[in-house]
């Protein structure tokens, strides 16, 4: 069926044959190893045959560059969790702060003048109560004028002509009613909004 003759004992090699060029070839590996890929590869050159030939200094670019890159991977991961933990730490600032303007306003009241209408709120106050105010206006603008009375005394705390919005704090000098009177003088709806917290024990309508 095959044509190819088998070859005889006498021309096959001998097991010392076998042996003998296993070693030449093992030898052989472990001299390119040392002289060739060690010096290029990795710029170990323990016989002074890769520098010579250039390798080594091929294998020492390559390992710097190596340990650059290494070096710049674990910047990168260490500015990575620094930015990270920055943004973790802002997230909380941010967080604390909208949950605090949440909370922080203990009365709101919000209405719409009609050109020419007025309006008035006041917070009732002993004398050193603070209160703190935050006071805005949507749609045009208001004359207003920030003013307590009580008893025989009164005082102007604030007046505004054409504001869109104040904010600031109201420090009772006196037992009484402390707060605003709004006129709109525009030509079309305006809606005021008006944000109360602090020492006062109520904050009321006093159109």
């Amino acid at each position: 069926m095959f044509n190819s003759n088998r070859p005889s004992l006498e021309e096959l090699p001998s097991s010392a044959q076998l042996l003998k060029s296993t070693a030449i070839a093992a030898v052989s590996a472990a001299a390119i190893l040392v002289t060739v890929v060690l010096p290029a590869e990795y710029g170990i050159d323990p016989t002074g045959v890769g520098r010579a030939i250039g390798l080594a200094e091929m294998g020492e670019i390559k390992t710097q560059l190596a340990e650059e890159a290494e070096m710049d991977r674990q910047m990168m991961e260490a500015e990575g969790d620094q930015s990270s933990l920055l943004n973790d730490i802002f997230g909380l600032f941010v967080g604390g702060a909208h949950a605090q303007e949440a909370i922080v306003w203990r009365d709101e009241v919000s209405f719409t003048l009609e050109p020419g209408e007025s309006a008035e709120w006041k917070l009732v106050m002993t004398e050193g109560q603070t209160a703190q105010y935050r006071m805005t206006v949507e749609g045009g603008r208001v004359n207003f004028d920030l003013h307590g009375h009580g008893g025989d005394q009164s005082v102007t705390y604030e007046k505004g002509r054409g504001s869109t919005g104040s904010e600031g704090a109201i420090l009772a000098g006196f037992d009484g009613e402390h707060g605003w009177f709004w006129r709109n003088r525009d030509s079309s709806d305006v809606t005021v909004t008006v944000r109360v917290r602090g020492e006062y024990a109520e904050f009321k309508d006093a159109s």
